[in-house]
């Protein structure tokens, strides 16, 4: 019995850290614990024999969580887990890494391990011309500040709601947080019309489907995110037993197939445009320009993302109180911020822009470019 809690407690730690690997080979496994536990027996009678000799009890026994070296790699524990991070990093996130409103701003790891950064050092002193992206104008450590600043010089209204509502998603921590784009991009296609409960699910049954019963049973929990590679090879019925649609698993196999053929990659989306990341992205199925352009925003962390689609966005409410039994709601989006009388706009109907034309939302949000 403590031989396999002691395997079971040894795989959780491991498995917690992705760039921990265990070995698939039970037999060297069980080698180890039995050697250990023979030592630890063997310390223990010393300890007995020489607690006795001096007319003192023996230790009550103690029981010890078998330990593991890290081993070499197994095919059934391929993947990279959800918090990809290094042990060797300091507590505090960088903020000199160089940024830029029109790019990639965070750190995206490729299914292989990597990380790459839209600006290295030597990037970073590069001229446009040879770098082949635009120069550098803030650093993570200063950058969610210019952008405060800009919005405020533009409209001081801007001023009471930074101040109330501070965005960590720019700020140095929301910027060191790497990034898997596969990973971000199927978690968008499956949490499409689901509540968010009923899309955890079906990932968290998703990410099960690539870790064998062994495995499944030891961790109890599935916490690593499957390759592109994986899923690519993976037919429509094995990936609809998470949970999917026909339709959403279509979707995510042709995603990973994108990836598969390089005609995706962390490194184009390090490199690519604004437009340009709209352009690729939108022509996946199942990616349409809302979804790639929250992808840009949360994921990517670009900050020039207006997405004049979203009704958030054009008329957005949310509720603040009750008073008597009334539900007090807060009108914050673009058509109230300008004045207008969303309530009565709402009750004329009108279709998708009744509130305001896209039009006119990009001629009104044009000053507040780049950081929309």
């Amino acid at each position: 019995m403590s031989t396999k809690r002691g395997l079971r407690s040894s795989l959780k730690a491991l498995c917690e850290s992705p760039q921990t690997q265990v070995t698939s080979n039970s037999d060297d496994i069980s080698g180890r614990l039995r050697s250990r536990q023979i030592s630890v027996k063997t310390r223990k009678n010393k300890a007995d024999n020489g607690a006795a000799s001096r007319g003192e009890s023996p230790s009550a026994p103690v029981k010890k969580k078998a330990m593991l070296m890290s081993p070499s790699r197994p095919s059934e524990l391929n993947f990279q887990g959800d918090a990809f991070q290094n042990s060797n990093e300091p507590n505090q996130p960088p903020t000199d890494r160089p940024a830029e409103p029109h790019m990639t701003n965070a750190p995206l790891r490729t299914p292989r391990g990597s990380r790459l950064v839209a600006y290295s050092k030597k990037t970073a002193e590069s001229s446009p011309a040879k770098s082949g992206i635009p120069r550098a104008t803030a650093t993570t450590g200063s950058l969610l500040g210019q952008a405060c600043d800009h919005l405020i010089q533009i409209d001081s209204r801007f001023k009471h709601l930074i101040e109330k509502h501070p965005c960590p998603i720019f700020s140095a921590e929301g910027l060191a947080e790497e990034i898997d784009p596969f990973q971000s991009l199927c978690s968008g296609i499956i949490s499409q019309q689901v509540s968010g409960a009923a899309a955890t699910s079906i990932k968290k049954k998703f990410v099960g489907l690539f870790l064998s019963e062994a495995v499944k049973q030891e961790l109890k929990m599935s916490k690593g995110f499957p390759q592109p590679l994986e899923v690519a090879g993976s037919d429509i019925p094995f990936l609809r037993q998470a949970g999917l649609s026909q339709r959403k698993a279509e979707y995510i196999k042709g995603l990973a197939e994108k990836f598969v053929d390089g005609e995706l990659s962390a490194k184009m989306l390090i490199m690519a445009s604004d437009e340009e990341v709209l352009e690729r992205l939108t022509a996946v199925r199942g990616l349409g320009k809302w979804s790639v352009e929250m992808f840009a925003c949360f994921s990517l962390k670009r900050m020039d993302v207006f997405s004049t689609g979203d009704l958030g966005v054009q008329y957005g409410s949310y509720p603040q109180s009750r008073a008597r039994e009334r539900l007090i709601v807060i009108r914050r989006g673009m058509a109230a911020w300008l004045g207008k009388d969303v309530k009565k706009i709402k009750a004329k109907g009108g279709g998708k822009w009744k509130y305001m034309t896209e039009q006119e939302m990009l001629e009104i949000a044009a000053k507040f470019s780049p950081y929309r």
